[in-house]
């Protein structure tokens, strides 16, 4: 392993805190942004959207710039295009004229969680073991720092201070570890196999993509609906709703720095099995319980499951014979993101008419499956090679 790799490996934990940390900054500016602009709950689900909706339709073209040009220089524009549109849509005179920079905000955060991890596969690579769980457990930090501070500095120095903050700590960030982001070379010549041949490579990574998408689904139906489940159906106070969701992430936040030690020691296949069947009990648990306490603890252990089953798909992407990393990554991520960003409102609609219970249960059966699919995980384990 040489130093040089290994710089490479905290210059891309952070990208992932970057990354992480402008997402986390922007949900305490969410009720500033509707107060300031008199907005309803449902005009302001519609701005949200937009960075959803920008985020899906750039992943795409993502992974075929960083196949042309490799991930470090892709890495680079993508980050420096995405810093600026955090400030640019909170200070937007009008919710209307925000909304461009918020498609941007969401494309080039987009593209750059799709280079970021496509770098991570190279630093894999380099340094002969895993270290994508831990690069999410970093873009977790950063989230918590970005939302936990957030509000704070925006009470104590506003909210436009807060944004331009924001910006000046992750442009300070980015400069700083641009010096060290390993440098992987471009894939143009596999990006340009015809595509008869590229046909069984590309037939794998849509599973992976809908085995991504079964592992995210959970934590979007944790992240909206937990607390509203334990409220109304459990009876929980202020306090104990706040736990439903905080434990889980929590839970997947620690186990995320945790992953890689256990990928590395039992290999991609068996962890993502275990985790499968650990997230699918703790949902199963959380749907049957008898109290909020109960469903807590069912949530936490849930979260225990779900931390790492994302980033070994992500690893498996990018491993995979044959294929450019960011353009597998790529693949894979937007399939996985466009059932995340439509889960919240399928699983509200099915809650609404059988309830909570059979939902979380439901849900754990996507877990299940994905437990019964991990063999086709195994490239993740290329990184061993």
């Amino acid at each position: 392993m040489t130093k040089h790799a290994i710089w490479g490996r905290w210059a891309v934990a952070a990208l992932f805190f970057i990354n992480g940390f402008n997402m986390g900054a922007w949900a305490p500016q969410i009720p500033q942004m509707m107060e300031r602009h008199g907005l309803r709950s449902g005009v302001m689900g519609v701005l949200i959207v937009m960075i959803g909706l920008g985020a899906v339709s750039a992943m795409i073209f993502a992974g075929k710039l960083i196949a042309r040009h490799g991930s470090r220089r892709m890495v680079m524009v993508f980050a420096s295009c995405f810093i600026p549109m955090f400030p640019l849509m909170i200070l937007a005179p009008s919710p209307w004229l925000a909304i461009p920079f918020l498609f941007l905000f969401g494309a080039f955060g987009g593209c750059m969680d799709v280079a970021m991890n496509a770098n991570a596969v190279a630093v894999e690579r380099h340094m002969g073991r895993a270290i994508m769980s831990s690069s999410h457990g970093f873009w977790s930090l950063g989230g918590f720092i970005g939302g936990a501070l957030g509000g704070q500095a925006i009470a104590s120095f506003g909210y436009d201070k807060q944004a331009l903050g924001v910006a000046l700590i992750c442009a300070v960030t980015l400069a700083v570890a641009s010096r060290f982001i390993v440098n992987d070379p471009p894939h143009a010549a596999e990006a340009e196999k015809p595509k008869a041949r590229m046909f069984p490579r590309v037939a794998i990574l849509y599973v992976l993509g809908a085995m991504a998408l079964f592992s995210m689904v959970p934590e979007g139906a944790v992240l909206d609906w937990a607390a509203v489940y334990v409220k109304a159906e459990l009876g929980a106070d202020l306090t104990r709703q706040g736990l439903a969701f905080g434990l889980f992430s929590g839970a997947m936040a620690i186990v995320r720095f945790l992953g890689d030690a256990v990928r590395n020691r039992f290999g991609a296949v068996l962890t993502l099995r275990a985790s499968g069947i650990m997230g699918a009990v703790g949902l199963i648990v959380a749907s049957v319980a008898p109290s909020s306490e109960v469903a807590i603890a069912g949530f936490a252990l849930a979260g225990i499951g779900v931390a790492n089953m994302v980033p070994i798909m992500f690893s498996a992407a990018g491993n995979y014979p044959g294929l450019p990393p960011g353009s597998g990554i790529a693949t894979t991520t937007m399939i996985g993101y466009t059932g995340y960003l439509l889960a919240p409102s399928v699983i509200g609609y099915v809650a609404q008419h059988v309830g909570f219970r059979f939902t979380y249960g439901a849900v754990a059966l996507l877990l299940l499956g994905v437990a019964s699919l991990a063999s086709k995980a195994a490239a993740a384990d290329g990184v061993k090679a």
